[in-house]
Formats: C-alpha cells, sequence, structure tokens
C-alpha cells in the first residue's frame, strides 16, 4: 500500500522545505508558524511502532484570562484499517478490528486523552457500495447492548474517558430499522446519548441509502465533564448548516468521523472541517478511516466502468483545527493512527469575542428566508433585468 499511495502530503513537505521557508509555510497553510507539538512518551512511540500504528500530538493554548481559569481538554481521534479481510466470519472481523483498537484505546489512556472519538462505523468494513443486505447487515448492533457499545464501555470506565463510538445501529423497538449512529458513552462507562447521521450520500459508491435513511435525532450537544461535544457524521462535513446547528445548540468540540476515498473528496477534506471551526467559533476534529477494502463480490459504480471489488482508498488524513482557523497537520494517508490534541476550550469565547461571527451571523434572517423556500409555491427572489 505504502508503495502505492503518497504517505503523507504534510510528510512531504516537511521534506522538500526548511528553514524559513517551511515556517513561512506553516504560517499560511497551518495558520501559526509553530505547530505546537507535544512530546509523546518513548514507550508508546515505540509501541505504535511495533504495532504498525503512529501517533502525534500537539497544543492549542489560549491567551490567559483574568476571571476564567484554561479549561484544557485531550482529545483523541483513531483511524484505522479493517483487520482481517471482508470474506471471514461477521464475529472474527469485528474482534479482530476490538483487538487492533484496544491496543492504540490503551496508548490514548495513557497519553491523558479525555474525549476519543473513533471513525465512522469503525467495527465494520464500509461495505455500503456492495449494495448488498447479507452479511453486512449483521454488523449492524444495539446502541446499550451492541458489542462494541460494551466492549468500549469497559474501557471508557476503565480509563476515565469519553468514548464516540459511531456504529451500524440496529432499532430494534422500531421495526428492527438500521441507522448509522455515533453512541456517546461517558468517563464512568455510560451511554449518555446517541445521533444518528442527518445527511446520507448518493454518490458513486456510497450506496448507503439502500441500508438506512436520515437521521431524527436532530443536532444534539452532549454536555461531558470535559466540555459541551457533538457529532457530526461524514457526508453532513458537507452541510453548512448542519455544522452551523451544532454551534446553535453549544458544541465547543464537533468530532466528524468518516469513511470516504481519494477519487472522490480528498480536495475537499482539509477544507470543510477547517471551515466549520471558523465560522462558528468552536474546534473541529475531522477522523477518516485508512486503506483499501476489497470484498468478496464485484459491484458496479453506476457509471458504465468495469464492476470491480474495491472500494477505493480512504486516505485517512485526520487533524484537528481550532475555532481560530489553525490546524493540526494531518496523520498518514496509508497508515493507522491516533491524533491527540491538546485544547483550551477558552478559546471559543475569546475567538468570538474577536471575530463576531456568532454575533453577526442573522440567523432570524435566514430562518424567515428559509422558512419561505421549504413552502411547495415558494418564489426565488429575484430582480428583472429591466
Amino acid at each position: 500500500m505504502e508503495g502505492k499511495e503518497l504517505k503523507s502530503l504534510d510528510e512531504l513537505i516537511r521534506q522538500n522545505l526548511m528553514g524559513d521557508d517551511l515556517l513561512e509555510f506553516n504560517r499560511i497553510h497551518y495558520g501559526r508558524k509553530d505547530n505546537h507539538e507535544l512530546e509523546i512518551k518513548k514507550e508508546n512511540i515505540q509501541y505504535g511502532s511495533k504495532n504498525n500504528f503512529e501517533i502525534s500530538c500537539y497544543d492549542f493554548p489560549a491567551n490567559k484570562e483574568e476571571l476564567r481559569k484554561p479549561r484544557i481538554v485531550k482529545v483523541g481521534l483513531i483511524q484505522h484499517s479493517i483487520a482481517i479481510p471482508t470474506d471471514k466470519p461477521i464475529i472474527e472481523q469485528r474482534s479482530a478490528i476490538f483487538e487492533k483498537v484496544k491496543k492504540i484505546i490503551e496508548i490514548a489512556a495513557d497519553e491523558g486523552v479525555n474525549v476519543l472519538c473513533l471513525q465512522e462505523a469503525w467495527s465494520m468494513p464500509f461495505a455500503f457500495c456492495t449494495r448488498e443486505k447479507q452479511p453486512w447487515c449483521e454488523f449492524a448492533e444495539s446502541v446499550i447492548e451492541g458489542p462494541s457499545t460494551l466492549f468500549l464501555k469497559e474501557l471508557a470506565s476503565t480509563y476515565g474517558m469519553v468514548i464516540i463510538s459511531p456504529i451500524l445501529e440496529r432499532d430494534e423497538t422500531h421495526s428492527d430499522t438500521i441507522w448509522n449512529t455515533a453512541v456517546v458513552i461517558n468517563e464512568m462507562g455510560k451511554v449518555i446519548g446517541k445521533h444518528r447521521k442527518n445527511h446520507i450520500p448518493r454518490v458513486g459508491d456510497f450506496n448507503e441509502s439502500t441500508y438506512y435513511f436520515e437521521g431524527n435525532t436532530g443536532h444534539p450537544v452532549f454536555e461531558t465533564t470535559f466540555g459541551r461535544i457533538a457529532v457530526n457524521i461524514c457526508y453532513g462535513r458537507h452541510h453548512p448548516l448542519n455544522w452551523l446547528m451544532f454551534g446553535v445548540n453549544g458544541a465547543e468540540i464537533v468530532f466528524n468521523p468518516s469513511a470516504t476515498v481519494a477519487g472522490l473528496s480528498e480536495h475537499l477534506w482539509a477544507v470543510e472541517a477547517r471551515n466549520a471551526a471558523i465560522a462558528n467559533s468552536y474546534f473541529t476534529c475531522a477522523i477518516n478511516r485508512v486503506g483499501t477494502e476489497s470484498f468478496p463480490n464485484e459491484f458496479t459504480s453506476g457509471d458504465g466502468k468495469p464492476a470491480h471489488k474495491e472500494f477505493g482508498h480512504f486516505y485517512g488524513s485526520s487533524y484537528v483545527t481550532a475555532p481560530d482557523g489553525s490546524r493540526t497537520p494531518g496523520l498518514s494517508r496509508v497508515k493507522d493512527g491516533l491524533l491527540i490534541a491538546q485544547l483550551d476550550l477558552n478559546m471559543c469565547r475569546q475567538i468570538k469575542d474577536k471575530w463576531g461571527f456568532c454575533m453577526t451571523q442573522r440567523l432570524d434572517l435566514y430562518a424567515n428566508s428559509l422558512n419561505e423556500a421549504i413552502k411547495h409555491d415558494f418564489v426565488p427572489q429575484r430582480l428583472p433585468k429591466n
């Protein structure tokens, strides 16, 4: 894989720029000359290397205030590939992923992570490209008693860590309906809520509407010991109003667990979550799975091209953006990884005061206009040439 795909755009830049040129690139691209890298324990770096995942850690300090103490929280983002081929039994596939991810979570805990988020549908291959119901629907599970939740509840309580677990949900209460859902588990191992994906793609091999429809949980923000968090699942990052509503509801950190491939969205990836952080004065954490997944049966993309068994390359590149628009370098495009960011949540208010984007957003104006736009007899506000 590493021979076929570019390992990392950030690494490519670091290898080819130096001195003042690199600092100027950092200022323009990342928003600050110094990426504020934090030291990672040597034994954890060695453990990650042994188990084929990278670790990076960055700091986002806020200005010192007279009346408020710093509100420091460490977030962790995990990107990973599947662990064994997709033609293996369901239980074996899921167990192998659990084993892989547990090693990364243990390192996150040792590095002091308070809130951890996994990628979209983390405990299964992203099989929605196939349009096959079996065996993939068997990965769907209960929010409360499903194997992924039970696995992570124990880790959350053991390490005192909030964990966000994006899964394929089976709603047994409502006719066994399937949803794309993020489960939020607090540091005591209790499920405190869930959010279902608001926007479902119908593009390329992303045949997700074959399995589930748009979510019905609104834009919940979860009050936790470590701040107010929200989850904008994957395709929702293309919708500015989706990001907006999490901010309206008071989010300080919005996680974007995703599964997206190089041929479709990579040129958008570095833009959307970063722009959302700027527009809404909160932190955003963009997580993408990594690797190329191949399935037992061929499928087509509806584009006239030959049938194939691979979805495409999930390019990882997970990153964090602060409310001021500064961001971390991304994780690898080809390798599992843990990205840690130390955030001072005081920056959210400080940037609101500085730039005034939330104060000047004119929700009343847009609410009235959108209320008219959804009517079947809506007439666009257009003026004639003469």
